[in-house]
């Protein structure tokens, strides 16, 4: 018999309620959100690190929320959405004729949460030129407006965020190391949507109760197959993913029945066959690792899924955003090999392409 998979209020499995806005209470969520509970109360600067669409901005707003300056503002700003020319001006603000079209004084972003918060969005992209004015108002909570000559004094606690990785930005140059260091005071890991597997049923019962209040239509029903699906599928872009395609689930769905919104080539994927081995050709099915996060079954999808290219692009080491070369190193622990009449496809050539090694039936 089917299980109930009706929809039901978005406040349970929301993080026992501690942060608005976060589902779910899988070992792993829990883990950080108790970092966010550790930080939280002090003024110390929080990385937050984590694949694209894992919820770094969530943990600026939660870090807020439950500090003592959850009363002052809470200023935001994607360093990657506004030009290089113009950054330095949102960040410190400009005085009237500082440049061409300047016409009047402006607050730049630390000035704006003074007393409060100020989140910075991917600081991997600031440019070389301007981290040392960062780096000094970071540690002397002080800076100029471009053009003038006032030093302004502030109280600002920040919250940085990046999807990149920048001990090894550092390590080529293109980022500063004092910098670096200034802003790893305490960095918070946000772990991909599939290393939390357990959290996906809440986060998409959470999201079509809340798209269908916004649309005004009636979903009760989430099917058993269409949450195997989901929680199979290996979410490259992470939550945001997850939440985008529950939206379009919504909008086409009929009948209080929610449809599955995965491509096709992934809605029988918990149903395929993988195979251990060629020598071992033991049948394991993505449905085994449901709620226990199997590392073996989990590379084993991804192979199957790249056609057992390793290396490139669209290869398994990149939909589990592994290094080619981990991504080797654990197939080899685990005892992975191909299936007979099988290929593998590692990246060793320099330029990217694919390149094939001959197997033995």
């Amino acid at each position: 018999m089917e299980k109930d998979n009706r929809v039901l209020s978005s406040q349970q499995g929301c993080a026992e309620n501690r942060f608005e806005e976060i589902v779910g209470n899988s070992p792993a969520l829990e883990s950080v959100l108790a970092e966010v509970e550790r930080v939280a109360p002090t003024d110390s600067t929080v990385l937050v690190l984590g694949e694209t669409g894992t919820g770094k901005e969530l943990i600026a707003h939660a870090i807020h929320n439950i500090s003592p300056r959850r009363g002052g503002p809470l200023v935001k700003l994607n360093c990657a959405a506004i030009p290089f020319d113009l950054l330095e001006s949102e960040l410190f603000g400009h005085e009237k004729g500082a440049f061409t079209g300047a016409f009047a004084q402006k607050i730049g972003r630390f000035e704006m949460a003074d007393t409060g918060t100020l989140f910075l969005d991917e600081i991997g992209d600031i440019p070389l030129a301007l981290q040392p004015k960062l780096l000094r108002v970071l540690q002397e909570q002080e800076f100029e407006r471009l053009g003038g000559g006032r030093t302004h004094r502030i109280n600002v606690r920040l919250v940085a965020a990046t999807h990149r990785d920048l001990a090894e930005m550092v390590s080529r140059n293109e980022f500063r190391s004092d910098l670096y260091y200034r802003l790893n005071v305490f960095p918070v890991v946000l772990p991909p949507l599939r290393e939390r597997r357990e959290d996906i049923p809440q986060l998409a019962r959470h999201f079509v109760e809340v798209f269908a209040r916004r649309m005004s239509k009636r979903i009760d029903h989430i099917p058993e197959v269409v949450l195997n699906a989901f929680v199979s599928y290996s979410w490259p872009g992470n939550v945001r993913e997850l939440q985008n395609l529950i939206e379009r689930a919504v909008i086409r769905s009929d009948n209080g029945v929610l449809l599955n919104p995965l491509p096709k080539s992934d809605k029988n994927a918990a149903a395929r066959p993988l195979f251990v081995s060629y020598k071992n050709p033991a049948t394991v099915t993505l449905s085994q690792f449901t709620f226990e996060g199997s590392t073996r079954s989990l590379i084993l999808a991804a192979l199957q899924a790249a056609g057992w290219m390793i290396g490139g692009p669209d290869g398994a080491a990149a939909r589990l955003g592994l290094k080619r070369t981990t991504l080797i190193a654990k197939m080899k622990k685990l005892g992975i090999t191909r299936p007979a009449q099988q290929t593998v496809i590692i990246d060793l050539t320099e330029n990217g392409e694919g390149e094939e090694v001959a197997t033995e039936a």
